[in-house]
């Protein structure tokens, strides 16, 4: 009883909150959009020839063991198909729902997902050397898996956080989202 003269003071806080965060995940997409969407749309397309995965698609993603088949796409078997078809799909799907604002939660949560895939393929997959690599602490900030990454990966984390906000599809057509999130993810509230 004594605090209740500060409610409103609190009420405003929160409303201010809100506008911080609906602004705040705006600028987190358009970064993404400026630095990210280019270089993913750029991949996917090597990934692809017309309907279908190229020989691009299972070279980057399964590169060891497509020389180890001689590089015929014929040879790799279903199992490793689904996931060279998944990842491919992903790297256009994800990034074009975090720039629409539909399923931001989860579209950022998959491509924290697919960074890290990517980055584990890189790494052992793709044998880049220590040096492209990097670390974290030190004193060079050029290292294209820890630096960048753990940089990309925070963006990823701001939108889990805030979503897609005012400035979103979800927000402009909520029943979109709520056709989007189907039964699995109606328990996640406000995940747009």
């Amino acid at each position: 009883m004594k605090f209740a003269v500060l409610a409103p003071l609190f009420a405003d806080s929160a409303r201010l909150s809100e506008r911080a965060g609906s602004a705040l995940s705006v600028i987190v997409r358009l970064v993404f959009a400026s630095v990210l969407v280019p270089f993913l749309l750029n991949s996917f397309q090597t990934k692809v020839d017309g309907f279908g995965l190229a020989i691009g698609a299972y070279v980057q993603i399964l590169p060891t063991y497509m020389e180890s088949i001689g590089y015929d796409p014929s040879q790799v078997p279903a199992a490793l198909k689904l996931p060279v078809l998944a990842g491919t799909l992903a790297e256009l799907t994800l990034p074009l729902l975090i720039l629409l604002g539909l399923g931001t939660r989860l579209a950022a949560f998959g491509m924290i997902g697919f960074l890290v895939v990517m980055s584990l393929t890189d790494i052992y997959g793709h044998g880049i050397d220590a040096a492209t690599i990097g670390a974290m602490f030190d004193t060079d900030p050029y290292g294209l898996i820890a630096d960048q990454r753990l940089l990309w990966g925070v963006l990823m984390a701001v939108l889990m956080a805030t979503g897609g906000g005012r400035v979103s599809l979800a927000e402009a057509c909520p029943a979109a989202s709520q056709c989007l999130a189907g039964a699995p993810f109606a328990a996640w509230s406000g995940w747009h």
